[in-house]
């Protein structure tokens, strides 16, 4: 499968997050905690996308173009993690403990499993949550779930949606390139798949 190759850009969204409501997402707790869960496992593992990525630029000298979208790609991601931890502070300042989870959440996903993990494979669950992730943006756009939400979380949700389908494809390119197994794609969407399930 080839993919079309365009500008990667990464952009400022300019959102603050002080007069975030308690229950943003339809006046819902249910909605809302759901939600805010979604958005604590973001800022880490958009990092891990891009360390995955960025592992084999050495294998991609030779194709400027994609070394160009993987520098977009990192960008952007690294924007999308910035912008979820401004969040976090506006749940910390409505009395949330997401700390001590943040602590094991990082400790079992990044100091255990990405550490015990081989590269070829942290690359291929990458290309698969990069897949899921793009679903995932389109339903958000299609099926309208983000009407009800307070219109700057809206903005968050929107802007990472419309950057996640932007660059959807470039872990997925990386990956034919260095390692071209459908093998390894079907682990890494096995693993992606229990981890979204997780």
């Amino acid at each position: 499968m080839e993919t079309s190759r365009h500008e990667i850009r990464p952009r400022n969204p300019g959102l603050t997050f002080a007069s975030i409501p308690r229950h943003w997402f339809a006046g819902s707790p249910l909605f809302t905690h759901m939600a805010n869960g979604v958005n604590l496992v973001f800022p880490d593992g958009e990092r891990f996308f891009v360390r995955s990525v960025r592992y084999y630029l050495d294998r991609i000298q030779d194709d400027p173009e994609l070394l160009a979208q993987v520098k977009g790609f990192a960008g952007q991601e690294g924007r999308h993690a910035k912008a979820h931890e401004d969040f976090f502070d506006a749940l910390r300042a409505q009395g949330y403990d997401l700390d001590k989870f943040m602590k094991w959440y990082r400790k079992i996903s990044y100091e255990w499993l990405e550490k015990a993990a081989p590269p070829a494979l942290r690359l291929s669950a990458t290309a698969a949550l990069e897949h899921f992730t793009a679903t995932m943006a389109e339903n958000v756009f299609t099926e309208r779930y983000l009407d009800e939400a307070d219109p700057t979380m809206a903005r968050l949700m929107y802007w990472h949606a419309a950057e996640e389908i932007e660059h959807k494809a470039v872990a997925f390119d990386v990956l034919k390139r260095v390692h071209p197994s459908y093998a390894l794609r079907v682990g890494g969407m096995v693993i992606a798949a229990t981890l979204l399930a997780l």
